[in-house]
């Protein structure tokens, strides 16, 4: 069986540790901050603490997805050790990152023509598409065959429930998530959206809520009312420095149910920029991921 290589993004947020000590390939994003441009490499180039504090004093980054030479460079490194590629993308909904690395697809395969390049769109960004990559690498160090991996990432992305609270409306606003007027009065009535990723890999707020500790404490309801298997599954919460509240949303979840571990980590400079500081996250394997809207017309 010909040996395959499983790569990512930045998106992915997991911690540094993780994608070091895997040798995990992946192309950067970059954020521009503070008048400079850095690549989005899990907290090495820019601190996270640095970021999120640059951002409460109101600087305001931007963000760029990688051009399709990135990919080019990273796939024919790959392909040039005769290894096949699955790279699992940020969502098409959120990034034109997944764009990019189609062009380059196109490209790697007019010159290595028995060449497999599987990009999948795993419709979620952050510690959701760092728990597929985790999946996808275990499944992949037990042997399994290259397209087994694929069928189970394409299958199982619809199952991965994405649940998030910001701080900050404003944040949401500039990213062009809700209108302003929305947002002026969430911030005057102290609303607290929670928003999940749809099927089509876009935001989607389902409830608003009357202040953080009560947001916190939805999302937890919401893990233990949509989580299957509990005890088989890892879960993973991200944060926008605030560690302390995504401890407590650990401490409320595990009262609920029982998980085989939790990773927590920050939410990474570039899908740090439209959730802002205070945002807060947690991705788990569940029922079907939400479509619908329930109470919130935002």
């Amino acid at each position: 069986m010909k040996e395959y290589e499983i790569m990512t993004d930045s998106c992915c947020d997991l911690p540094y540790e993780y994608i070091s000590a895997k040798h995990i390939p992946y192309v950067s994003l970059t954020c521009s901050f503070e008048g400079a441009e850095y690549r989005d490499d899990f907290g090495e180039s820019l601190n996270y603490k640095d970021f999120y504090e640059g951002m409460r004093k109101g600087e305001i980054p931007k963000t760029s997805q990688p051009n399709a030479e990135a990919f080019y460079k990273v796939f024919s490194d790959i392909l040039k050790q005769g290894r096949d590629i699955i790279y699992i993308c940020v969502s098409s909904g959120l990034s034109g990152t997944y764009n990019s690395a189609n062009i380059a697809k196109g490209m790697i395969e007019e010159e290595y023509t028995d060449a497999k390049v599987k990009i999948v769109d795993i419709l979620t960004a952050s510690l959701g598409q760092g728990l597929m990559v985790i999946k996808a690498i275990e499944m992949k160090e037990k042997g399994v065959s290259f397209d087994e991996v694929v069928q189970y990432l394409e299958k199982s992305k619809y199952n991965l429930n994405t649940y998030i609270t910001v701080d900050d409306l404003n944040h949401l606003k500039r990213g062009g998530r809700i209108s302003s007027a929305a947002a002026i009065l969430g911030i005057v009535l102290h609303i607290k959206p929670v928003l999940t990723i749809n099927n089509e890999g876009k935001v989607l707020p389902v409830l608003k809520v009357k202040g953080r500790k009560n947001a916190i404490s939805k999302l937890a309801e919401i893990v233990a009312l949509k989580i299957e298997n509990p005890g088989e599954e890892v879960i993973s919460i991200c944060h926008g420095d605030v560690e302390m509240e995504a401890e407590k949303l650990k401490e409320l979840i595990l009262k609920e149910v029982k998980v085989k571990d939790v990773i927590i980590n920050y939410v990474g400079p570039v899908v740090g920029t439209y959730g802002g500081p205070g945002a807060l996250a947690v991705f788990f394997m569940g029922q079907h991921r939400q479509n619908h809207i329930i109470d919130v017309n935002i």
